[in-house]
């Protein structure tokens, strides 16, 4: 088993498309990256602690290597803009990889100069994992319990068709 955290705009979304691929064992909404010594939704989407909305993942890398899963996340948020995904504005929406093995690093910057060389001007930012926050109970699983809610409607489907677009042998049937 591996663990990643990525943080890439809202953890619903991308909560969404990692909790629809083969070999990830769980996805948890969370935030990490902050000087604040505890996080919650309030206070991280002030913008003043520094934490990132992000997911832990959790994979068994038999099933799913971690280049796959980083080609994933990078296919299904803009790593090009920085401290925003879409609507979604503050530097807790930034696009961010936290490792929790250094083995992970080389993997990682491989896959960042795969895109730099495809001509994309990435801004994702690469860090050690620090401390992790367990998003509040109401953040986990969000889209699957509140299929109807408007931004959930408006932002997730599109990042699963892409998902089912692009990388389909990874997707759970």
């Amino acid at each position: 088993m591996q663990t990643i955290i990525l943080g890439g705009g809202c953890f619903w979304c991308t909560e969404s498309v990692f909790l629809s691929v083969k070999g990830v064992q769980s996805v948890t909404s969370g935030y990490t990256g902050g000087d604040a010594t505890t996080a919650n939704y309030k206070a991280v989407c002030g913008g003043n602690t520094g934490h990132v909305e992000v997911i832990k993942v959790e994979f068994d890398e038999s099933i799913i290597s971690l280049e796959i899963v980083l080609d994933i996340f990078f296919a299904t948020h803009n790593p090009t803009t920085k401290d925003r995904q879409g609507n979604d504005v503050g530097s807790q929406y930034r696009s961010v990889v936290f490792y929790t093995d250094e083995d992970q690093k080389p993997t990682i910057d491989r896959t960042i100069n795969k895109l730099r060389d495809m001509g994309l001007d990435v801004v994702t930012e690469i860090h050690p994992i620090g401390e992790f926050f367990d998003a509040e109970e109401y953040h986990q699983d969000y889209f699957n319990k509140n299929p109807e809610q408007g931004y959930c409607q408006f932002s997730i489907p599109p990042k699963l068709a892409k998902l089912r677009k692009e990388f389909n042998e990874y997707m759970i049937s």
